[in-house]
């Protein structure tokens, strides 16, 4: 008895131990790693570290906590991704497009407390950590899908805006509360007028920014580093702090420590909702990005796992002082030039950093916080999209119009109001299409076959006594009345009188239970005139749920035709049957 069942147990426990090691891509990395790739990956790795240093202290400053958490937020997520991430080579760590949602919950949430505004920002990550990995084992990865591009456009180029906006106080080194976007730009200009400035401070930002622009250019050449180096050998050489150019300051030497993030009195409520849309956008961007950069290498990307992945690094960073990251779009392209071959590129970059942290931590002493302003601000203007809309208002304008107002709901109300906005105009737009959706009578045209739209080809013959009326969308709540509506029109519009309706179901992909309703009513008051209802290319699982929804027995197998041929002909039948036993 024993015998039977061992190799059937046996087989149980391969097939979960599959399972799972599906969630740990790095098993089958090093499982078909090549010697040859060490060398490739370690380059690609310590060229990586000199983009990491710099941009994660500056995005850490953009998003309301201390420098020394974007250094946490690079090491913790590296290592956790390339354990559990699916792509080879994506680079994940702080980013500009998260800085504005973040801020805007820390600016509240810590109240110029460095120790809270690192708590509230933990608590976002973890916040964002459960959602992508709860969606990912739920298999939900396709619900950033539902974003359109122009939306994605305006949410974005308003994320750019408010990022760029929250570092230009840091330029003139004037400190100014956040109140949003555009009230913050009005106070700096108050500021600036009021002569608050220093132009000392201004002058290293802007400098920095001009380089950091002048390089980008050049695909091989360090921009960001080689700016941040000489900003702070400037501070050094000519003690420009003294001068009131703020610097970054003695960080603490070593490794973040394990600590479960608590803000108490925080609102809760706030910081929820801006993990959900931080993670939403990171796992928007990373998704695209993954996909770009595996296509390159002829392979495919679960979306699924890519969400996991992310989310762990996430949850990860939250644990370790960390705040929300995503992958990024300008240091994946440098580990891919450096000729990264895997995510031990992204290990030994970790490793990097860390001995940063151990060795040399007051290496960055003297790092002007406008040149980490220019940083970001040069970061926030690569989000800009403004080519591609141009195109989309050129052939589809209302679509441009509903970028413009996602752009504006975030540059007024700040970014978490904002992407709330382009939800909720993202659900519009889908419910809309299905909501008011084409429908058509068809009818035959002289030397085309099928059946077409009356009103593309006004002279198509009708065939006396048949309607046919084509719907193409789904059939729910929405549009269920408006449904009945129109064919009860088409009927007393038709230049015969009807006997049969039929509705030409390709396009109907889905009934629900108010739809089924409708269609029982549509049967009663087609009868009550002597009108049939069939359905012609109906799907099966269509014609599941009308069993379901127990209309059989008003729909029997009779009303349902497998091609709207055989269902025109089936008329025609009963059309001659009928004037035969009339004689």
């Amino acid at each position: 008895m024993q015998t039977d069942h061992t190799p059937r147990s046996r087989q149980v426990v391969t097939g979960t131990v599959q399972r799972w090691m599906r969630h740990l891509p790095i098993v089958a990395m090093f499982g078909s790693y090549r010697a040859g790739w060490l060398k490739n990956d370690i380059i690609a790795g310590l060229v990586l570290t000199t983009m990491l240093v710099p941009v994660g202290i500056a995005y850490a400053e953009a998003s309301g906590v201390p420098g020394v958490c974007g250094l946490y937020a690079t090491i913790v997520p590296l290592l956790a991704y390339a354990i559990f991430g699916p792509s080879r080579i994506l680079v994940l760590g702080p980013d500009s497009a998260l800085a504005a949602p973040v801020l805007a919950v820390v600016v509240i949430g810590a109240s110029g407390d460095p120790s809270r505004a690192i708590a509230v920002a933990g608590m976002m990550a973890i916040v964002s950590g459960v959602v992508c990995i709860v969606f990912g084992l739920l298999k939900l990865g396709f619900v950033t899908e539902l974003l359109s591009k122009p939306i994605r456009y305006g949410y974005m180029n308003g994320i750019a805006l408010t990022v760029l906006i929250s570092q230009l106080p840091k330029l003139f080194a004037i400190s100014i509360e956040d109140r949003g976007p555009l009230r913050d730009l009005f106070e700096l200009v108050k500021a600036i007028a009021a002569g608050q400035s220093n132009w000392t401070s201004f002058a290293v930002g802007a400098g920095s920014l001009a380089l950091i622009l002048l390089l980008k250019r050049f695909d091989k050449v360090p921009g960001i580093l080689i700016a941040v180096v000489l900003a702070t050998l400037c501070v050094m050489v000519f003690h420009l702090d003294r001068e009131g150019v703020k610097v970054l300051g003695t960080i603490p030497q070593g490794l973040p420590a394990l600590s479960l993030p608590w803000a108490s009195g925080a609102d809760i409520v706030r910081i929820v909702l801006g993990g959900c849309a931080v993670a939403l956008i990171a796992f928007a961007d990373t998704s695209v990005l993954s996909r770009t950069f595996a296509a390159r290498a002829n392979m495919r990307v679960d979306p699924n796992q890519e969400m996991i992945g992310l989310g762990v690094a996430n949850l990860a960073t939250g644990l370790f002082q960390g705040f929300p990251i995503s992958s990024s779009s300008s240091r994946t392209p440098v580990a891919e030039a450096a000729g990264a071959r895997t995510q031990v590129t992204g290990i030994v970059g970790a490793l990097a950093v860390a001995a940063v942290l151990l060795a040399a931590p007051n290496l960055l002493r003297h790092l002007p916080n406008s040149a980490l302003a220019a940083v970001v601000i040069a970061a926030a203007i690569g989000l800009f999209e403004f080519s591609d809309l141009k195109r989309i208002y050129r052939i589809q304008q209302w679509e441009f119009w509903l970028s413009v107002c996602c752009f504006v709901g975030v540059a007024v109300f700040g970014a978490i109001p904002g992407i709330c906005i382009a939800v909720v105009i993202a659900v519009i737009e889908f419910l809309w299409d299905g909501w008011r959706p084409h429908f058509a009578v068809l009818g035959r045209v002289e030397g085309l076959r099928g059946y077409h739209d009356l009103k593309r080809y006004p002279n198509a013959e009708q065939i006396p006594g048949l309607l046919l009326f084509r719907w193409d969308a789904p059939l729910f709540f929405a549009n269920a009345e408006l449904f009945q509506q129109r064919v009860i029109e088409a009927v007393n519009d038709a230049p015969t009188p009807v006997k049969r309706v039929l509705v030409t179901a390709e396009p109907v992909t889905s009934v629900d239970v108010t739809s089924a309703d409708m269609l029982r009513e549509l049967h009663r008051a087609l009868r009550e005139r002597g009108i049939e209802l069939h359905f012609a290319e109906m799907k099966d699982p269509v014609r599941d749920k009308l069993r379901r929804f127990e209309l059989t027995s008003i729909f029997p197998d009779a009303c349902f035709h497998p091609t709207i041929g055989s269902a025109v002909d089936a008329y025609r039948d009963a059309a001659r049957a009928e004037r035969t036993s009339s004689i």
